[in-house]
Order: structure tokens, then C-alpha cells, then sequence
């Protein structure tokens, strides 16, 4: 297949990118700047170039291609609303243009956080609060099924781990706690995370474009749930720093997050598609080092 990328020279367009070449399908990545359209031509990609807020350019990605893999968002914290709705704008254009082709539409989404239980794809992300527009975001592009599109949303974990992340939230922690002095966690640190490593997740992301059902809901997930006091206890470790409950507001808008429980699995996605993580875990990962360095 011919697939359109957008996102492509991103933190997990930049594996999903050589995933898919390497399959045999051919990908057209979005690229909102020269440097981005020569990492996606390096890695063998052609690049178009254009960003979220070029609905023209979007238009013609999607038409030009047997279906889309959207990666792209505005990580704007400042207005994160107003990302919402770049986003929401993006992929009602590219939605339009696959209707009633049966073409997929695979967008990135998060896992969502359940009191008391851990999350499955049956889950959605609450109606209200930070990630709102986010969650209604995602159940309209499920909604695309019914119009003749092939939609299916990839829930990602708050940690997307490997060599070479440099923005993602545990590159953020690191930071924190050499900025700080001491590797924190909130409250008593039993408060989990899910992750999972970007190789696996650019293959889970390969899987959905190719055999999705449409309006499935997917985790990309490999670690159900790691603590975030053993986080910071490897993070203490490699940089010789104490490690100490702190308070959520020594981690700016990450401590919210930290301070909240959201184990997710992967099983349903797993029997659907027969999607297995085989890379390191967060903790075999954050051990090798490069996260330090």
C-alpha cells in the first residue's frame, strides 16, 4: 500500500516510517519543515510538505494514498485546547476523504485511566477533564466506520520508551530530577504507569493499517503498569541521586499525571491481531543507560 504519514520524522513516525517500508508498503510522510522532509527522504520516504493547519495539503495525502496512519499533534501545553482542535480539524478532513473507499484511518490516541481496574480497549477516556476533547476526538474517528472508513485509534501509554527519546516523559522526569537534586515521586509512588517501547508500537501501528476491523479500539502497550517509585529509583540510581516522595508541583504539569493510577492492558489487541511487544520493558530500557547519557 501506499501510506500517508503524518508525523512521520516525529519521536514514533520515526519507526513507524521504516516499519512499513520494510513490509513493501511505499509512505508519503507529512513534513512541516525542510529539516523534517530530509529525515523523512533519508529514511526512504517521499515528504510532503504542509502541517495540521494546511487542510489542502492533508486533503491531498489522503487522496493520494490507500490509507493514512495519523501520528501528528500539537504538544502545545499553553493551549492544549487549541491543539484539540487542530487535531480534531485534521482528521475530520482526512476522514472525508476516505469515505466510502473502506481505506484505513489509524490515528494515535492515549490508553485511558480507570479507578480501581486496569484499563482494557473496551474503556474510553472520561467525557470530561484535561483529556476530553482528546477522548471525543478518538470516538468520532471510531465513528468513521459507519460513513465507509476503515478507522481504528491505537491508545498509546504515557511512556513511549527507547533510544533516542528526548521529549517524551521520561526524558522529562530525568530532567526534573537533575534539575532537583533528588528522583521524585508523588505520594507513595505505587502509582502506575503503562508503557511501551516505540519498536513495538510501530509495529502495532503496521498491524492496524493493514488488518484492523474497522472501529476497533487498540493499546499499544507492553508494560501494563510500572510503578513510579521504581522509575525513579532506576532514574536515582544512574544519576547518583536520592530518590524521595515530592510534591506534585515540583513536577510542573507531569505531576497531575504521576499522581494518578492507570495501569492499561494490551490483551484484547493482542488476540485481535496477534500483536506481541518484544523489546526491552521501561525499566530493562532505562537501565541500558541512554536515557543518561
Amino acid at each position: 500500500m501506499r501510506l500517508f504519514v503524518t508525523g512521520a520524522s516525529g519521536w514514533i513516525g520515526s519507526a513507524v516510517v521504516p516499519e512499513l517500508l520494510g513490509a513493501g508498503h511505499q509512505v508519503l510522510g507529512l513534513a512541516r519543515s525542510d529539516s523534517s522532509a530530509a529525515a523523512v527522504t533519508a529514511a526512504g520516504a517521499e515528504a510532503l510538505r504542509g502541517d495540521l493547519d494546511n487542510l489542502d495539503a492533508l486533503r491531498a495525502g489522503a487522496a493520494s494514498s490507500d490509507g493514512v496512519i495519523h501520528l501528528a499533534f500539537i504538544h502545545d501545553f499553553a493551549d492544549f485546547e487549541a491543539s484539540v482542535a487542530a487535531d480534531r480539524r485534521a482528521i475530520e478532513t482526512m476522514g472525508a476523504v476516505l469515505e466510502g473507499t473502506g481505506k484505513p484511518l489509524v490515528i494515535a490516541s492515549g490508553t485511558p485511566a480507570v479507578p480501581g481496574k486496569v484499563a482494557t480497549e473496551r474503556d474510553e477516556q472520561p467525557a470530561s477533564g484535561p483529556v476530553a476533547g482528546r477522548a471525543a476526538t478518538a470516538r468520532a474517528t471510531l465513528d468513521m466506520a459507519a460513513r465507509g472508513v476503515r478507522s481504528s485509534v491505537v491508545g498509546l501509554p504515557r511512556t513511549v520508551h527507547g533510544d533516542g527519546d528526548r521529549h517524551g516523559f521520561i526524558a522529562r522526569l530525568v530532567s526534573i530530577a537533575r534539575d532537583n537534586g533528588v528522583a521524585g515521586y508523588v505520594g507513595d509512588g505505587s502509582n502506575r504507569w503503562p508503557a511501551v517501547h516505540v519498536l513495538d508500537a510501530a509495529h502495532l501501528f503496521r498491524l492496524a493499517v493493514e488488518h484492523a476491523p474497522a472501529g476497533s479500539r487498540l493499546h499499544a502497550v507492553g508494560d501494563e503498569g510500572v510503578p513510579i517509585r521504581d522509575i525513579a529509583g532506576v532514574i536515582g540510581r544512574h544519576l547518583n541521586l536520592p530518590t524521595a516522595s515530592r510534591p506534585a508541583a515540583d513536577f510542573g504539569f507531569l505531576g497531575q499525571i504521576l499522581a494518578v493510577d492507570q495501569p492499561a492492558s494490551s490483551a484484547q489487541t493482542s488476540e485481535l491481531l496477534g500483536w506481541r511487544p518484544v523489546q526491552p520493558g521501561l525499566i530493562a530500557d532505562l537501565d541500558k543507560g541512554h536515557y543518561f547519557a
